[in-house]
């Protein structure tokens, strides 16, 4: 039995705007070697989000609880 995939078009900007508000990492790892010896390692880590959420999520931790 098949079900049928409902397909959806989302506007970029509408795609990059829900990735932004929940922020997003991208990892890698690049290694250079020459001779299967390891000459240069490098391991990257890069978080993406928006600086308005980011700014508004300090602000309500900063806002006392009652």
């Amino acid at each position: 039995m098949t079900h049928a995939i409902e397909r959806r078009e989302v506007a970029l900007v509408d795609l990059l705007d829900r990735v932004l508000a929940g922020g997003v990492v991208i990892s890698g790892e690049i290694t250079l070697c020459i001779a299967d010896i390891d000459l240069v390692r490098i391991s990257l880590r890069a978080l993406i989000a928006s600086v308005r959420v980011e700014a508004e999520e300090a602000e309500d931790d900063q806002q006392p609880r009652s």
